[in-house]
């Protein structure tokens, strides 16, 4: 018989791994927690199995709990099923990419097994997520004998393992910061300076993207030092430097922004000559 789970919290990504778990047979979803009864009935609806409740103390006992809520909740929310149920020798585990299985320490603390594990990908769109989450990596954390339970589980769903550092799990989460988000905030700059030489902001798109796209690629396939080329890589000094000028003349916080970007490239470099 699998173990029991009781879903705190059921935003997307708590749906959709209580449906997961329950199409795979690693957990019985068991009961389903959320600020209203509408909210829980609709992710019991999502997920196929569960009771929806709306309070604490409705919630049984069960094997394992997931703690699907936002990240500053996570400590309180485990503090408040703490008081309200015995966890001893429970696994008690959260989803956060930025917090670690440290915020379980009310559950640690009363002998359940704790651990992380973040799926990193986007749950904008639960359904699709749902359909396709096999091969996901996840990036997981936590108590020896807490991963012992959770591993497998998400191992059923498809999930894709790696283990961190829960000490660097902040630096771990800027990771994908740097690889999604700032990636766009450069592109960005990228496209603007085109804009100011007088390029219109459709065919910029189209120049950037074979520079953007290939400069990827190359990434994947060679690794980062290998891949860099351009001014820098070349050690044209002076024509670093006519450029920062000229975007500080433009745009002060773009030229900043290529400033930021120079020593970390000019160590790339160095990177690359090594490795010739």
């Amino acid at each position: 018989m699998a173990p029991t789970l009781n879903l705190v919290g059921a935003g997307h990504v708590g749906r959709v791994l209580g449906r997961l778990f329950s199409d795979s047979g690693a957990f019985v979803v068991q009961d389903v927690l959320t600020r209203s009864h509408d909210s829980a009935r609709a992710a019991v609806d999502f997920i196929g199995a569960g009771r929806a409740c709306v309070d604490v103390a409705a919630l049984r006992p069960a094997q394992a709990w997931l703690l699907a809520v936002n990240d500053d909740q996570i400590a309180p929310v485990c503090a408040a099923l703490a008081q309200a149920h015995d966890l001893r020798g429970a696994l008690v585990f959260h989803c956060s990419g930025a917090k670690a299985s440290g915020e379980l320490q009310a559950a640690a603390a009363q002998g359940a097994l704790v651990a992380s594990v973040h799926p990193i990908r986007s749950f904008a769109d639960p359904d699709a997520v749902a359909r396709d989450f096999s091969g996901t990596f996840c990036g997981i954390e936590g108590d020896a004998g807490a991963l012992a339970l959770v591993a497998p589980a998400f191992e059923a769903i498809g999930a894709r393992l790696v283990t961190i550092d829960a000490t660097a799990k902040t630096v771990y989460h800027a990771a994908a910061v740097f690889a999604s988000n700032y990636l766009v905030t450069v592109l960005d700059a990228a496209l603007r300076a085109y804009q100011a030489a007088g390029v219109p902001e459709e065919v910029a798109r189209e120049l950037a993207r074979p520079l953007a796209g290939e400069a990827m690629a190359n990434v994947f396939r060679l690794g980062p030092a290998a891949a860099l080329s351009g001014p820098v890589a070349r050690g044209d000094h002076a024509t670093v430097a006519r450029q920062q000028a000229a975007l500080m003349d433009w745009d002060p916080a773009t030229g900043k922004l290529y400033e930021a970007l120079l020593p970390l490239t000019a160590d790339l470099a160095r990177r690359k000559r090594d490795q010739h």
